[in-house]
């Protein structure tokens, strides 16, 4: 089908020529002809790089002409919903005789953002889209379009139930037209139902895909068209890549541990070198550069650099999201080669290779801290990053097999992806979930809250009598910690219960906080004492667990801060990441981080960004509680954690254009407080390093604002 069949103005035909798009995929046109541009709701289940974002496009452009509402695109991760975002934005130059908005929101869970209602796209994370849909915005009522990406989501452990709630949510109270789209799983059918969609099944790709294992040196296709490589002392995974190299192809490799994505992709880079022109040399040279020059020089930042130089690269998350953007931009120019990544690369940004190589089927729970198989579907998505539209005639995924090439052809090549289950009914997931139900619904009964959950993919999924009795323990946990109450046989969220709900933050967590909060001293500080609480309760992540060399490094810091504690803790009760936070708030560097306490920039920027959310989640329940000498150190802190300082310097980051390196520079020099920064000349403060006469005067003009 040409895109000049479809029902659509001139301009947008001439958009869509403008940006290559002439004819139709097979997935788009069975969603055209399946009535996605009348309003039909449809899941579309197709491989990955199939042309689902023009299907969502195409959707968003009818509603955009005809002024139906608002259109929210949900995505599981911030990283995929930049890039949407991007494509979305592009829409704005479209001439329909209106100025078409776009915004994306991804963060500060529990503030209502004015600004939203006032556009017409939205691009959301589930968690967004949630948090929005508790505090009741009014725009809620025009949405006329929700497109749901990655829906195959909706059996993960931690994204799942929130992406379920919202669809259920959505469809229920709003009944907007619903896009889903989701990669090939085996109960589409059943997930299309429950979402009232008409189901669109594909298994076309742009480029061809071929599936093998490789044993020994000797690949094994799907039509068992064998091929031998060079093998050498750099092993299998590696000598797959080159493989591909050699034939003009880029290859990923996926490793099951960071470690492990280090040393496949340092294996590979003296003869990756050797396959680079002097133009490429050249290139590579100045983006090491510029890696070494934008990022502290901790070990892993100058093995990234160096390895940058010779064409081949990593990625983790340990990583922080400059050197990712870099790495990632790199290898789609074509200049990076080889990229050996942990398998968290296949579920974020599109980034295709001629050829994916599987180093292993196993891969390391974060959760659970041990290594285990991954699913089909998982291994179903991280083929689909084989094959480069525009660039390869084929795509190949291999897998390195041990001398069990049968089975891992059997079971992965041959198999189906396993079913996508509701992980609804997880503990976790049911707390957070009802209360924030009853916190949104006052005067809901017991049975409201079955028919509510049943009416879940959880609800399609398992008998009601399961659903009723775990909502039950459910209900009598938050009743008797107080969230909620009950009367009549109807339940309210209390202003406790409210304020839980509206941080979004775990019942667990909250009550966590809330007893630890009745034992705090008045008239002395409680700093490791709350860093102990942030890190350890049950929504901080990432948790690090302690190595045999860091007992005694807690230890001490327990002894020496043994009256900030607020409650009686040994070493056994804490992980590494206390030792980060504190480390970071007393102004360590990424180099002692790393060093010292093997914690990356990418890990860092993690658990700040948790620590800030946290810290502020505690410090709305003090308020709550009236509990004033918690509130004003919960609030220094919060400035610590965010810029990495001492108490000494959070009167200086008060100005925008002062951080953590500045103030430490303005306190060495004699300015400790914005009373002795306003007295100092704009030309003395311009001579203090990393300062000079444009940041001097824009520091003054802030200081102006504030004072």
């Amino acid at each position: 089908m040409k895109v000049t069949e479809l029902d659509l103005p001139k301009t947008i035909i001439e958009f869509l020529h403008e940006s290559g798009i002439v004819t139709l995929y097979p997935p788009q046109e069975k969603s055209i002809k399946a009535g996605l541009l009348d309003g039909q709701s449809i899941l579309v289940s197709a491989p990955t790089a199939s042309g689902k974002t023009l299907i969502a496009l195409l959707a968003t452009i009818k509603h955009l002409i005809e002024k139906k509402g608002k259109i929210v695109y949900l995505s599981p991760l911030k990283a995929l919903a930049s890039e949407k975002y991007s494509e979305f934005k592009k829409l704005e130059s479209i001439d329909i005789g209106r100025k078409v908005k776009t915004q994306i929101s991804t963060g500060d869970y529990d503030q209502t953002d004015k600004t939203l209602g006032s556009n017409d796209i939205l691009v959301l994370t589930n968690e967004k889209m949630d948090s929005v849909i508790r505090q009741g915005a009014e725009w809620l009522n025009d949405i006329s379009l929700v497109i749901a990406d990655e829906v195959h989501l909706l059996g993960d452990e931690d994204r799942g139930p929130t992406l379920e709630i919202v669809l259920t949510k959505l469809g229920l109270l709003h009944k907007p037209q619903i896009l889903a789209l989701s990669a090939t799983v085996t109960n589409a059918d059943e997930i299309s139902k429950w979402l009232g969609c008409k189901l669109v099944e594909s298994d076309w790709r742009p480029v061809p895909l071929w599936e093998g294992v490789c044993d020994q040196g000797t690949v094994i296709m799907q039509n068992r068209k064998n091929f031998q490589i060079e093998t050498s002392v750099r092993g299998l995974p590696v000598d797959l890549g080159l493989d591909s190299l050699k034939n003009g192809g880029q290859a990923i490799l996926f490793a099951e541990t960071r470690t492990r994505s280090v040393a496949l992709a340092t294996k590979a880079s003296d003869a990756v070198s050797k396959y680079l022109s002097e133009k490429e040399k050249k290139t590579l040279d100045k983006v090491s550069q510029k890696i070494l020059e934008d990022n502290e020089h901790t070990e892993l930042v100058r093995n990234l650099a160096t390895l940058v130089k010779k064409g081949v690269a990593f990625h983790h998350a340990g990583l922080n999201q400059n050197c990712r953007e870099i790495i990632e931009s790199e290898f789609r120019n074509g200049e990076i080669k080889i990229l050996s990544s942990t398998p968290t690369l296949a579920a974020g940004v599109n980034l295709p290779a001629r050829r994916v190589v599987i180093s292993s089927i196993s891969r390391y729970d974060v959760k659970y801290g041990i290594n285990k198989a991954i699913s089909v579907l998982e291994y179903k998505q991280l083929c689909g990053r084989a094959g480069r539209p525009q660039y390869d005639e084929y795509g190949e995924s291999i897998i390195v097999a041990n001398s069990n090439s049968d089975e891992l052809f059997d079971y992965y090549i041959n198999g189906l992806p396993e079913p996508i289950s509701s992980k609804l009914t997880d503990d976790k997931a049911l707390r957070v979930h009802a209360l924030s139900l009853i916190s949104t619904t006052p005067g809901i009964k017991s049975e409201e809250i079955i028919d509510f959950f049943a009416k879940t993919l959880v609800g399609f999924q398992e008998r009601k009598s399961t659903i009723k009795f775990k909502i039950q323990i459910t209900l009598r946990y938050l009743e008797s910690e107080e969230l909620v109450k009950q009367k009549g046989g109807r339940f309210i969220a209390t202003e406790f219960g409210k304020k839980t709900s509206t941080l979004y933050i775990d019942p667990l967590t909250s009550v966590y906080f809330r007893n630890a909060s009745q034992k705090i001293s008045k008239g002395r500080k409680h700093t490791i004492g709350i860093i102990h609480l942030i890190t350890s309760c049950e929504d901080f992540f990432p948790k690090f667990s302690l190595r045999n060399k860091d007992y005694e490094s807690v230890g001490t810091l327990l002894e020496n801060h043994a009256e900030q504690l607020i409650e009686n803790i040994s070493e056994y009760d804490c992980n590494r990441s206390l030792l980060a936070m504190d480390a970071w708030i007393n102004e360590s560097s990424e180099i002692f981080l790393s060093d010292n306490l093997g914690i990356e920039s990418g890990d860092m920027h993690r658990m700040t960004e948790t620590s800030d959310w946290l810290i502020h989640a505690f410090y709305e329940l003090a308020k709550l509680e009236k509990m004033d000498n918690v509130m004003e150190e919960l609030d220094i802190l919060q400035t610590r954690v965010a810029y990495g300082i001492k108490e000494e310097l959070v009167d200086l980051v008060k100005v925008r254009g002062i951080g953590r390196v500045r103030a430490r520079l303005l306190y060495k020099n004699g300015i400790k407080n914005l009373d002795q920064l306003a007295l100092i000349p704009v030309e003395k403060l311009a001579k203090i390093d990393k300062i000079g006469p444009v940041i001097a005067e824009n520091i003054k003009t802030q200081l102006k604002k504030i004072r």
